[in-house]
């Protein structure tokens, strides 16, 4: 049996499923033992310190402020773009979460059509 998760949006995921939280691209991992029912996994950095742990559903909807759910294609393309212009996030970060959405195959570092203002910039001076 699949894990499941409902997130506050009324939304089932299961740890395949990518979904917005606070802002980031994020999966759900089920954690064993009795203190944590789950963590929030980054898409990048997952599995890390900066997974986010949670005894419950609960706990999560308290925490939900800024979230979003699930995206389709086009949010996640509008995310992708509006973050190549944020200074908080590297080329090999985005080409990889591009590459866990399903919106490039890896042979680029970034989807098609989501070239931010900053690399226009830059490829028409010749940097």
């Amino acid at each position: 049996m699949t894990a499941r998760l409902t997130l506050p949006t009324g939304e089932t995921v299961t740890p395949a499923d990518v979904f917005c939280y606070g802002g980031y691209p994020y999966r759900f991992r089920p954690l064993p033992g009795d203190e944590y029912a789950f963590a929030l996994s980054p898409l990048y950095w997952g599995e890390s310190d900066m997974d986010v742990p949670f005894p419950d559903e609960a706990a999560l909807e308290a925490q939900w402020e800024d979230s979003r759910g699930v995206l389709g294609d086009d949010e996640w393309r509008a995310w992708l773009a509006d973050a190549r212009d944020d200074e908080r996030f590297g080329d090999d970060e985005l080409g990889t979460i591009a590459v866990e959405l399903g919106l490039a195959d890896g042979s680029e570092t970034e989807p098609a059509n989501a070239t931010s203002l900053t690399d226009r910039v830059r490829d028409t001076l010749g940097f």
